[in-house]
């Protein structure tokens, strides 16, 4: 699996140096790029793409609209970016409801997210004027699929609490007056790029290892590789 992967690894360090030496067209362009190539590694590994591998494209889909629509400066931008990353997370709950599921239901460990949601609300609706709405909808959103993805394998679990990480750095960064750091950019973008990364692979492997268990045919190398599969 790990060489469709490669194009997306390779960009995505790219994109995390060029945070740092520039210029800020070539920082926009790869983040253009990432998703894109993480939907070719999805389409090499799951053809022919039958359930679930659409709804997963679609969360990639959104999550890529995000970031396009993110790189634009002022509140409208940042509340249309928001709300397509909204759609991904709404999209990517009913994918991992609709999996099969290693727990049947989400682990006590994973209410922490409710308890962290709950810290950041009242961290932010203070600063967040107009704003404050959107932000309690997406808190909502991320929460859920956080808490959803928790109920299968390891890489779709680390997926949805790297998601957690980069959102909740990037909204203090955004709302929190006197919140910053100079790695900011850095941990919200590497957070980021684990997050998509691990819930696409997760997601493919487990794919793939279903589709080796109930078709004899398949080669043994494949069934090695899908050893890992959450």
């Amino acid at each position: 699996m790990l060489p469709a992967f490669i194009p997306y690894l390779l960009v995505s360090a790219l994109h995390l140096v060029l945070l740092y030496v520039g210029p800020a067209w070539s920082v926009t362009a790869t983040k253009t790029l990432l998703m894109p190539l993480l939907a070719l590694a999805v389409v090499l590994l799951a053809r022919p793409l039958r359930a679930p591998a659409p709804l997963l494209l679609a969360g990639i889909a959104f999550s890529w609209g995000g970031d396009v629509l993110l790189s634009f400066p002022g509140d409208g931008w940042f509340v249309a970016g928001l709300s397509s990353f909204l759609l991904a997370h709404v999209v990517y709950i009913v994918l991992f409801l609709r999996m099969p599921r290693a727990r049947r239901r989400p682990p006590v460990w994973s209410y922490v997210y409710w308890a962290w949601m709950i810290v950041m609300l009242g961290l932010l609706l203070p600063h967040a004027g107009a704003l404050a709405a959107p932000i309690v909808l997406y808190a909502a959103a991320i929460g859920t699929m956080a808490m959803c993805a928790s109920m299968h394998g390891r890489w779709v679990v680390l997926g949805g609490a790297f998601f957690i990480v980069s959102d909740s750095v990037l909204a203090l960064g955004r709302f929190l007056p006197g919140y910053e750091f100079a790695a900011h950019d850095f941990v919200v973008m590497s957070t980021y790029l684990a997050a998509q990364g691990l819930i696409a692979w997760g997601v493919v492997a487990a794919i793939r290892a279903r589709r080796a268990a109930s078709d004899p045919s398949s080669p043994a190398p494949d069934r090695r590789a899908d050893a890992t599969a959450p």
